[in-house]
Protein backbone atom coordinates (compact mmCIF):
# COMPACT_ATOMS: atom_id res chain seq x y z
CA UNK A 1 0.00 0.00 0.00
CA UNK A 2 1.38 3.94 -0.72
CA UNK A 3 1.21 6.68 1.15
CA UNK A 4 1.11 10.10 0.98
CA UNK A 5 4.44 12.16 2.01
CA UNK A 6 4.17 12.81 6.13
CA UNK A 7 5.12 16.17 5.23
CA UNK A 8 1.62 16.25 3.56
CA UNK A 9 0.08 14.52 6.62
CA UNK A 10 1.32 16.65 8.90
CA UNK A 11 -1.26 19.51 6.77
CA UNK A 12 -4.16 17.25 6.24
CA UNK A 13 -4.66 15.18 8.93
CA UNK A 14 -6.23 16.77 12.48
CA UNK A 15 -7.15 14.51 15.36
CA UNK A 16 -9.25 15.85 17.37
CA UNK A 17 -8.32 13.18 20.63
CA UNK A 18 -10.93 12.83 23.39
CA UNK A 19 -9.45 12.90 26.62
CA UNK A 20 -11.06 11.96 30.00
CA UNK A 21 -11.46 15.39 31.87
CA UNK A 22 -9.36 15.98 34.97
CA UNK A 23 -8.76 18.82 37.00
CA UNK A 24 -5.89 20.84 35.43
CA UNK A 25 -4.15 21.92 38.66
CA UNK A 26 -4.66 17.99 39.21
CA UNK A 27 -2.71 17.44 36.18
CA UNK A 28 -0.32 19.67 36.81
CA UNK A 29 0.38 18.26 39.73
CA UNK A 30 0.90 14.76 38.00
CA UNK A 31 3.20 16.23 35.78
CA UNK A 32 5.93 16.87 37.72
CA UNK A 33 9.14 15.23 37.24
CA UNK A 34 11.19 14.07 40.06
CA UNK A 35 15.03 13.21 40.30
CA UNK A 36 14.31 10.93 43.02
CA UNK A 37 11.46 9.36 41.29
CA UNK A 38 13.90 8.76 38.29
CA UNK A 39 16.69 7.47 39.91
CA UNK A 40 14.54 4.94 41.88
CA UNK A 41 12.75 3.96 38.52
CA UNK A 42 15.84 4.05 35.87
CA UNK A 43 18.78 3.43 38.11
CA UNK A 44 16.82 0.47 40.29
CA UNK A 45 16.73 -0.85 36.75
CA UNK A 46 20.08 -0.71 35.99
CA UNK A 47 21.21 -1.78 39.33
CA UNK A 48 19.28 -4.30 38.97
CA UNK A 49 21.08 -5.20 35.56
CA UNK A 50 24.04 -4.93 37.09
CA UNK A 51 23.03 -7.36 40.04
CA UNK A 52 22.18 -10.18 37.41
CA UNK A 53 24.73 -9.40 35.15
CA UNK A 54 27.04 -10.20 38.39
CA UNK A 55 25.73 -13.08 39.24
CA UNK A 56 26.34 -14.24 35.48
CA UNK A 57 29.78 -13.92 36.07
CA UNK A 58 30.27 -15.13 39.18
CA UNK A 59 28.92 -18.51 38.09
CA UNK A 60 30.80 -18.73 35.03
CA UNK A 61 33.80 -18.04 36.85
CA UNK A 62 33.08 -20.70 39.11
CA UNK A 63 31.99 -23.21 36.16
CA UNK A 64 28.41 -23.76 37.93
CA UNK A 65 26.61 -24.19 35.24
CA UNK A 66 23.12 -25.00 36.40
CA UNK A 67 23.38 -21.40 38.23
CA UNK A 68 24.44 -19.73 35.74
CA UNK A 69 21.62 -20.62 32.89
CA UNK A 70 19.10 -19.35 35.97
CA UNK A 71 21.14 -16.11 36.47
CA UNK A 72 21.77 -15.27 32.50
CA UNK A 73 17.93 -16.43 32.09
CA UNK A 74 17.04 -13.32 34.69
CA UNK A 75 19.57 -11.33 33.46
CA UNK A 76 17.91 -11.41 30.18
CA UNK A 77 14.33 -10.73 31.58
CA UNK A 78 15.53 -7.34 33.07
CA UNK A 79 18.03 -6.67 30.11
CA UNK A 80 14.85 -7.26 27.67
CA UNK A 81 13.57 -4.27 29.27
CA UNK A 82 15.98 -2.07 27.97
CA UNK A 83 15.09 -1.93 24.04
CA UNK A 84 11.98 -0.06 23.40
CA UNK A 85 10.76 0.20 27.06
CA UNK A 86 13.30 2.41 28.76
CA UNK A 87 14.57 4.34 26.11
CA UNK A 88 10.84 5.14 25.14
CA UNK A 89 9.82 6.99 28.39
CA UNK A 90 13.33 8.36 28.57
CA UNK A 91 12.77 9.60 25.45
CA UNK A 92 9.53 11.58 26.13
CA UNK A 93 12.07 13.59 28.60
CA UNK A 94 9.70 13.03 31.75
CA UNK A 95 11.59 10.68 34.01
CA UNK A 96 14.23 13.02 35.22
CA UNK A 97 13.95 16.82 36.66
CA UNK A 98 17.11 17.27 35.53
CA UNK A 99 17.22 17.28 31.60
CA UNK A 100 21.28 15.89 31.22
CA UNK A 101 20.04 13.00 33.32
CA UNK A 102 17.03 12.22 30.81
CA UNK A 103 19.86 12.16 28.48
CA UNK A 104 22.47 10.38 29.80
CA UNK A 105 20.53 7.53 30.51
CA UNK A 106 18.96 7.43 27.48
CA UNK A 107 21.84 6.84 25.33
CA UNK A 108 23.64 4.70 27.90
CA UNK A 109 19.62 2.19 28.38
CA UNK A 110 19.77 2.43 24.24
CA UNK A 111 23.94 1.79 23.75
CA UNK A 112 23.43 -1.43 25.82
CA UNK A 113 20.20 -2.69 23.90
CA UNK A 114 20.78 -1.84 20.04
CA UNK A 115 18.13 0.40 20.24
CA UNK A 116 18.18 3.66 17.67
CA UNK A 117 16.23 6.64 20.08
CA UNK A 118 17.09 9.23 16.86
CA UNK A 119 14.44 7.38 14.47
CA UNK A 120 12.83 6.25 17.62
CA UNK A 121 12.03 9.64 17.95
CA UNK A 122 10.92 10.92 14.93
CA UNK A 123 8.39 7.37 14.58
CA UNK A 124 6.93 7.95 18.15
CA UNK A 125 6.03 11.69 18.01
CA UNK A 126 3.89 10.25 14.72
CA UNK A 127 2.46 7.33 16.95
CA UNK A 128 1.17 9.91 19.61
CA UNK A 129 0.38 12.66 17.25
CA UNK A 130 -1.82 9.99 14.99
CA UNK A 131 -2.08 6.87 16.92
CA UNK A 132 -3.44 4.00 14.71
CA UNK A 133 -4.17 6.53 11.24
CA UNK A 134 -2.02 4.50 9.53
CA UNK A 135 -1.07 7.59 7.17
CA UNK A 136 0.90 9.65 9.77
CA UNK A 137 1.30 6.31 12.36
CA UNK A 138 2.84 3.18 11.04
CA UNK A 139 4.95 2.12 14.28
CA UNK A 140 2.54 -0.47 15.03
CA UNK A 141 0.36 -1.29 11.77
CA UNK A 142 -2.46 -3.25 11.98
CA UNK A 143 -3.05 -6.43 12.41
CA UNK A 144 -0.81 -7.63 14.92
CA UNK A 145 -0.52 -11.05 15.36
CA UNK A 146 0.06 -12.20 18.60
CA UNK A 147 1.96 -15.55 17.95
CA UNK A 148 2.03 -18.39 20.22
CA UNK A 149 3.88 -20.75 18.21
CA UNK A 150 6.56 -23.29 19.27
CA UNK A 151 9.79 -22.35 17.66
CA UNK A 152 9.04 -18.29 18.42
CA UNK A 153 8.37 -18.95 22.02
CA UNK A 154 11.51 -21.19 21.99
CA UNK A 155 13.42 -17.97 21.27
CA UNK A 156 11.04 -16.19 24.16
CA UNK A 157 12.50 -18.56 26.26
CA UNK A 158 16.07 -19.02 25.59
CA UNK A 159 17.69 -16.52 22.51
CA UNK A 160 15.80 -14.70 20.09
CA UNK A 161 18.04 -15.35 17.01
CA UNK A 162 16.06 -15.22 14.03
CA UNK A 163 12.02 -13.13 14.70
CA UNK A 164 12.12 -10.59 11.85
CA UNK A 165 10.24 -6.59 12.60
CA UNK A 166 7.67 -6.86 10.10
CA UNK A 167 4.45 -4.59 11.61
CA UNK A 168 6.06 -2.68 14.56
CA UNK A 169 8.97 -0.60 14.76
CA UNK A 170 12.25 -2.78 16.50
CA UNK A 171 14.93 -4.60 15.00
CA UNK A 172 13.55 -7.93 15.45
CA UNK A 173 16.07 -11.30 17.02
CA UNK A 174 20.17 -10.48 17.69
CA UNK A 175 20.77 -11.86 13.78
CA UNK A 176 19.04 -9.60 12.19
CA UNK A 177 19.55 -6.48 14.67
CA UNK A 178 22.97 -6.57 13.91
CA UNK A 179 22.48 -6.62 10.22
CA UNK A 180 19.76 -3.91 10.41
CA UNK A 181 22.32 -2.04 12.41
CA UNK A 182 25.21 -2.78 9.67
CA UNK A 183 22.90 -1.46 7.18
CA UNK A 184 21.86 1.43 9.41
CA UNK A 185 25.49 2.05 9.57
CA UNK A 186 25.61 2.93 6.06
CA UNK A 187 22.54 4.44 5.90
CA UNK A 188 20.43 2.20 4.30
CA UNK A 189 17.02 0.46 5.27
CA UNK A 190 16.23 -2.92 3.14
CA UNK A 191 13.00 -3.64 1.76
CA UNK A 192 10.16 -1.62 1.72
CA UNK A 193 7.75 -4.60 1.01
CA UNK A 194 8.18 -4.74 4.83
CA UNK A 195 5.87 -2.40 6.55
CA UNK A 196 8.39 -1.73 9.41
CA UNK A 197 11.12 -0.74 6.73
CA UNK A 198 9.03 1.18 4.55
CA UNK A 199 7.79 3.33 8.00
CA UNK A 200 11.61 4.03 8.10
CA UNK A 201 12.05 4.98 5.04
CA UNK A 202 8.81 7.29 5.22
CA UNK A 203 10.74 8.89 8.16
CA UNK A 204 14.09 9.29 7.06
CA UNK A 205 12.52 11.34 4.06
CA UNK A 206 10.90 13.46 6.29
CA UNK A 207 13.31 13.63 8.91
CA UNK A 208 16.74 13.91 6.90
CA UNK A 209 18.30 15.09 10.08
CA UNK A 210 17.24 12.67 12.24
CA UNK A 211 18.15 10.22 9.58
CA UNK A 212 21.43 11.19 9.63
CA UNK A 213 22.00 11.65 13.93
CA UNK A 214 20.68 7.70 13.69
CA UNK A 215 23.79 6.76 10.97
CA UNK A 216 25.86 8.17 13.00
CA UNK A 217 24.18 6.52 16.09
CA UNK A 218 24.29 3.20 14.41
CA UNK A 219 28.11 3.24 13.65
CA UNK A 220 28.34 4.00 17.57
CA UNK A 221 26.19 0.90 18.43
CA UNK A 222 28.81 -1.60 16.15
CA UNK A 223 32.08 0.24 17.59
CA UNK A 224 30.62 -0.46 21.35
CA UNK A 225 29.92 -3.59 21.02
CA UNK A 226 32.65 -4.48 18.69
CA UNK A 227 34.92 -3.90 21.38
CA UNK A 228 32.91 -5.67 23.87
CA UNK A 229 33.52 -8.67 21.92
CA UNK A 230 37.71 -8.28 20.84
CA UNK A 231 37.88 -7.02 25.06
CA UNK A 232 36.19 -10.69 25.26
CA UNK A 233 38.28 -12.70 22.72
CA UNK A 234 41.58 -10.75 24.21
CA UNK A 235 41.12 -11.82 27.70
CA UNK A 236 39.58 -15.20 27.13
CA UNK A 237 36.14 -13.65 29.34
CA UNK A 238 33.53 -14.75 26.81
CA UNK A 239 31.00 -14.02 28.90
CA UNK A 240 31.10 -10.43 28.46
CA UNK A 241 29.52 -10.53 24.99
CA UNK A 242 26.55 -12.40 27.34
CA UNK A 243 26.17 -10.32 29.77
CA UNK A 244 26.63 -6.80 27.60
CA UNK A 245 25.33 -7.12 24.11
CA UNK A 246 23.36 -9.83 24.26
CA UNK A 247 21.29 -9.50 27.26
CA UNK A 248 18.51 -8.11 25.12
CA UNK A 249 17.83 -10.98 23.22
CA UNK A 250 18.05 -13.87 26.39
CA UNK A 251 14.74 -14.12 27.97
CA UNK A 252 12.29 -11.93 25.46
CA UNK A 253 9.26 -13.67 27.46
CA UNK A 254 8.42 -11.19 29.54
CA UNK A 255 8.52 -8.22 27.70
CA UNK A 256 7.08 -9.86 24.84
CA UNK A 257 3.76 -10.47 26.84
CA UNK A 258 3.67 -6.98 28.61
CA UNK A 259 4.26 -4.86 25.92
CA UNK A 260 2.12 -6.47 22.68
CA UNK A 261 -1.15 -5.64 24.20
CA UNK A 262 -0.53 -1.58 23.79
CA UNK A 263 -2.97 -2.21 20.55
CA UNK A 264 -2.95 -5.52 19.31
CA UNK A 265 -6.70 -6.09 18.03
CA UNK A 266 -8.16 -2.76 18.66
CA UNK A 267 -9.77 -0.06 16.59
CA UNK A 268 -7.71 2.25 14.03
CA UNK A 269 -9.22 5.59 12.52
CA UNK A 270 -10.65 6.72 16.46
CA UNK A 271 -9.97 9.63 17.92
CA UNK A 272 -10.65 7.99 21.21
CA UNK A 273 -7.50 6.48 22.67
CA UNK A 274 -9.80 4.23 25.11
CA UNK A 275 -10.82 2.19 21.49
CA UNK A 276 -7.13 2.20 20.42
CA UNK A 277 -4.95 1.17 23.28
CA UNK A 278 -5.35 -1.28 26.15
CA UNK A 279 -4.81 -0.88 29.89
CA UNK A 280 -3.44 -3.60 31.90
CA UNK A 281 -3.08 -4.20 35.77
CA UNK A 282 0.05 -6.05 36.33
CA UNK A 283 2.41 -7.41 39.69
CA UNK A 284 4.43 -4.54 40.80
CA UNK A 285 7.80 -6.48 39.53
CA UNK A 286 6.45 -6.42 35.91
CA UNK A 287 4.68 -3.13 36.24
CA UNK A 288 8.60 -1.53 37.42
CA UNK A 289 10.64 -3.39 34.47
CA UNK A 290 8.02 -2.45 32.21
CA UNK A 291 7.82 1.40 33.74
CA UNK A 292 4.58 1.17 34.25
CA UNK A 293 3.54 1.32 30.34
CA UNK A 294 0.86 -1.12 31.52
CA UNK A 295 -1.06 2.13 32.03
CA UNK A 296 -1.12 2.93 28.30
CA UNK A 297 -4.06 4.75 27.65
CA UNK A 298 -3.63 6.76 30.43
CA UNK A 299 0.20 7.57 28.74
CA UNK A 300 -1.20 8.42 25.26
CA UNK A 301 -4.27 10.39 26.74
CA UNK A 302 -1.72 12.74 29.06
CA UNK A 303 2.00 11.75 28.07
CA UNK A 304 2.72 14.58 30.22
CA UNK A 305 2.49 12.35 33.10
CA UNK A 306 5.89 10.61 34.16
CA UNK A 307 5.38 6.55 33.95
CA UNK A 308 5.75 6.37 37.60
CA UNK A 309 2.79 8.61 38.45
CA UNK A 310 0.18 7.18 36.01
CA UNK A 311 -1.59 4.39 38.41
CA UNK A 312 -2.21 7.64 40.06
CA UNK A 313 -3.82 9.48 37.22
CA UNK A 314 -5.46 6.22 36.37
CA UNK A 315 -7.74 6.72 39.52
CA UNK A 316 -8.44 10.36 39.04
CA UNK A 317 -10.18 9.48 35.43
CA UNK A 318 -11.02 6.19 36.85
CA UNK A 319 -14.95 7.07 36.18
CA UNK A 320 -14.86 7.51 32.06
CA UNK A 321 -12.39 4.58 31.41
CA UNK A 322 -12.43 0.85 30.91
CA UNK A 323 -11.76 -1.55 33.47
CA UNK A 324 -8.63 -2.29 32.98
CA UNK A 325 -6.91 -6.05 31.94
CA UNK A 326 -5.51 -8.21 33.53
CA UNK A 327 -2.76 -9.36 31.28
CA UNK A 328 -4.24 -13.27 30.98
CA UNK A 329 -7.68 -11.04 30.02
CA UNK A 330 -5.67 -8.92 27.28
CA UNK A 331 -3.61 -12.27 26.09
CA UNK A 332 -7.81 -14.10 25.72
CA UNK A 333 -9.33 -10.70 24.03
CA UNK A 334 -6.41 -10.63 21.35
CA UNK A 335 -6.44 -14.15 20.26
CA UNK A 336 -9.98 -14.08 20.17
CA UNK A 337 -9.36 -11.18 17.99
CA UNK A 338 -7.22 -12.59 15.73
CA UNK A 339 -8.96 -15.31 15.46
CA UNK A 340 -11.91 -13.73 13.96
CA UNK A 341 -10.04 -11.88 11.74
CA UNK A 342 -9.00 -14.59 10.36
CA UNK A 343 -12.48 -15.09 8.72
CA UNK A 344 -12.99 -11.31 8.57
CA UNK A 345 -9.97 -9.19 8.41
CA UNK A 346 -11.69 -6.12 8.59
CA UNK A 347 -13.14 -6.99 12.24
CA UNK A 348 -11.39 -5.16 15.02
CA UNK A 349 -12.15 -5.06 18.74
CA UNK A 350 -14.85 -2.15 19.97
CA UNK A 351 -13.37 -1.89 23.55
CA UNK A 352 -16.59 -1.19 25.73
CA UNK A 353 -17.18 1.67 27.89
CA UNK A 354 -18.40 2.10 31.09
CA UNK A 355 -22.29 3.72 31.71
CA UNK A 356 -20.65 7.25 33.34
CA UNK A 357 -18.26 7.44 30.16
CA UNK A 358 -18.00 10.44 28.00
CA UNK A 359 -17.13 10.15 24.11
CA UNK A 360 -17.22 13.96 23.40
CA UNK A 361 -14.39 16.44 24.45
CA UNK A 362 -15.69 19.80 26.11
CA UNK A 363 -12.63 21.93 25.30
CA UNK A 364 -10.00 22.73 23.07
CA UNK A 365 -6.71 20.69 25.11
CA UNK A 366 -4.10 23.08 26.71
CA UNK A 367 -0.41 22.76 26.20
CA UNK A 368 -0.12 20.49 28.57
CA UNK A 369 -3.39 18.10 27.82
CA UNK A 370 -1.43 17.69 24.68
CA UNK A 371 2.21 17.74 25.31
CA UNK A 372 4.20 14.39 25.01
CA UNK A 373 7.43 15.83 26.74
CA UNK A 374 10.05 16.67 24.95
CA UNK A 375 10.14 14.16 22.55
CA UNK A 376 9.88 15.32 19.17
CA UNK A 377 12.63 16.01 16.97
CA UNK A 378 13.28 20.01 15.95
CA UNK A 379 12.07 18.91 12.70
CA UNK A 380 8.61 18.23 14.09
CA UNK A 381 8.24 20.27 16.96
Amino acid sequence: MSYQPLSDVRKSLRVKWYRCPIEPARLRELSQRSDLQGWIQAGGHLALFAATGTLVYLFWSQQNWLLFFIALFAHGTVGSFFSGTAPHELGHGTVFRTKQLNKAFLYLFSLLSWWDPFDYASSHTYHHRYTLHPEGDRENLLPLHPSVGKTFLLQLFTVNLFTQPDRTFGKGGLISTILVTIMGAFGKVGSDKIPSREWLKALHADQPAQHRKSIWWSRALLLFHASVLVISIATGLWVLPLIFSCSGFIANWLSYFVALPQHCGLRENVADFRKSTRSMTLNPIAEFLYWHMNWHIEHHMYASVPCYNLKKLSREIAADMPQPHTLRGAWREMLDTWRRQQADPAYQFDTPLPATAKNVGSHTPDALESSIGELAPDGLK
